[in-house]
């Protein structure tokens, strides 16, 4: 633990205008009682399907120094409870003055694909010998925003924060809390399409993230996408000269001059505003040899160190159900396996195709077989039927020998889908699982993906379960 306090109970009383019932100091921010750490403040937070009220006892048993609530807890202790009008605003002021207290570069990173990974590449890039704070998970809304700068400590070099959205007027009240130096698009694309009229509109949202960067600041934008020039020239109609492009044409800023792919990485030459690098990507893809290339203009945007940033990007591991990858051991005995690519945590047009790509470009054992399973993808309103069924030509593109799916925007892609490939659509995903454990062999390479609805995640865990528990003892010995 920390020795200096992350807040103490005067700075929080005097930054929520609120009475000072105990000292304390605390050295963490939650909002979840089942995650309260010791020495954490817990915000009481209200949300439409619970009362964060009900769990301020908990949160207190488990460590909490104090709650910060609009009622009180009956039964608690006084000098246990912060009290104030409104959680959520009080969260969103103490957010605000975590962000006001700092004089570091700020980083915001949106997009509709690749978010949370580039957060992740880019947290990896710049701690090599400074200390950066970044959001964690996809803690990327109205309440996942302010809680992050709540929780960043007052000695940071860096602080890395992702901004999401799903509908406009979203993502300008975040970027107006964050105040970015750096704020970086990694693409647009078709994802949460059933809330925008056109791709444009989407644009158009994600452009919010220029209204809260300060003065001299600096944007990067995907060269490739083809909304570049729209989100170009908004960023100029805000004033906003520093633009960093990159991409796979060498009119970007930051470019590929060759790209190699291994089993587990990426090998990229790139041209860095002038410079040749060199560098490895501890993921396979394009799309994360595109992303590389915007943090590599994040870190120069920001004074970092290049060279070092090629070796955090190096050491970068997939999160859950973002790419990571199991070798599952079917026989003690005998090296008999197969590859799991998990990729279960979210999907939309453009993030299903990559996936796919990066499937195309594993290669299975003695060249057996390549499966994905799919799940439906959400929010994609009226052109959800044609999305979904315009991955035939991709699937065939890739050269994926089999496909299971399951949903019912699944089954258009499952009626174009040729004999040879279509594993079957299937009622439900205990069906598909059945089908599917049954069809495996060793050296298949099966990727699993959908949108979080489809519960895509519970084949992930059925397939781990296949493991023959010698084999895990063994693993874990």
């Amino acid at each position: 633990m920390s020795l200096t306090p992350l807040w103490s109970s005067a700075e929080v009383a005097k930054v929520l205008d609120c009475r000072e019932e105990a000292s304390w100091q605390c050295q963490g921010v939650s909002i979840d009682s089942r995650t309260v750490e010791a020495g954490d403040l817990f915000f009481a937070l209200i949300g439409p399907h619970s009362d964060g009220h009900d769990y301020v006892k908990m949160a207190v048993a488990r460590g909490a120094v104090a709650a910060v609530v609009s009622k009180p807890v009956k039964g608690l202790d006084p000098k246990f409870q912060v009290k104030v009008d409104d959680v959520q605003q009080a969260l969103n002021k103490l957010g605000e003055a975590g962000r006001a207290r700092v004089d570091i570069p700020i980083i915001a990173v949106t997009g509709s694909v690749g978010k949370t990974g580039t957060k992740e590449a880019l947290k990896c890039a710049l701690s090599r010998n400074k200390k950066v704070h970044a959001s964690v998970l996809s803690y990327n809304n109205d309440i996942g925003v302010p809680l992050s700068l709540a929780r960043m400590p007052r000695d940071v070099d860096y602080g890395i924060f992702e901004l999401g959205m799903n509908h406009a007027g979203e993502l300008g009240p975040l970027s107006k809390m964050v105040r970015p130096h750096v704020a970086m698009i990694t693409t647009v694309e078709l994802a949460h399409s059933e809330f925008f009229e056109n791709i444009e509109a989407i644009a158009d949202a994600k452009a919010e993230i220029f209204e809260g960067l300060e003065p001299g600041g600096t944007v990067i934008l995907n060269h490739d996408n083809p909304q570049f020039t729209r989100l170009s020239d908004a960023a100029k109609t805000r004033g906003i000269d520093h633009i960093i492009s990159f991409g796979s044409d060498e009119s970007a800023h930051i470019h590929v001059i060759r790209q190699v792919f291994h089993p587990t990485c990426s090998c990229v030459i790139a041209q860095v505003m002038g410079q040749i690098m060199t560098f490895k990507v501890g993921m396979l893809g394009h799309h994360w040899v595109m992303n590389s290339l915007a943090i590599l203009g994040a870190v120069k945007a920001v004074n970092g160190d290049l060279g070092l940033a090629g070796l955090g990007l190096a050491e970068m591991q997939p999160l859950k159900g973002r790419g990571r990858r199991h070798q599952i051991f079917l026989d003690p005995t005998n090296e008999a396996s197969i590859l799991l690519i998990d990729e279960s945590y979210n999907a939309n047009p453009a993030s299903m195709r990559a996936a796919l790509q990066t499937l195309q470009q594993t290669t299975p054992q003695h060249k057996v077989r390549r499966i994905a399973v799919l799940g439906d993808m959400g929010e994609l309103g009226d052109q959800s039927a044609m999305l979904h069924a315009a991955l035939a030509d991709v699937l065939k593109e890739k050269n994926i020998d089999r496909v299971y799916m399951v949903g019912p925007q699944m089954k258009h892609l499952s009626d174009r889908l040729d004999k040879f490939r279509n594993a079957g659509h299937f009622p439900d995903r205990e069906a598909l699982e059945s089908a599917l454990l049954r069809d495996l062999r060793s050296g298949d390479v099966v990727m699993v993906k959908g949108s979080n609805a489809s519960g895509m995640g519970k084949v992930v865990d059925k397939i781990l379960d296949l493991e023959e528990p010698v084999a895990k003892q063994a693993a874990a010995g």
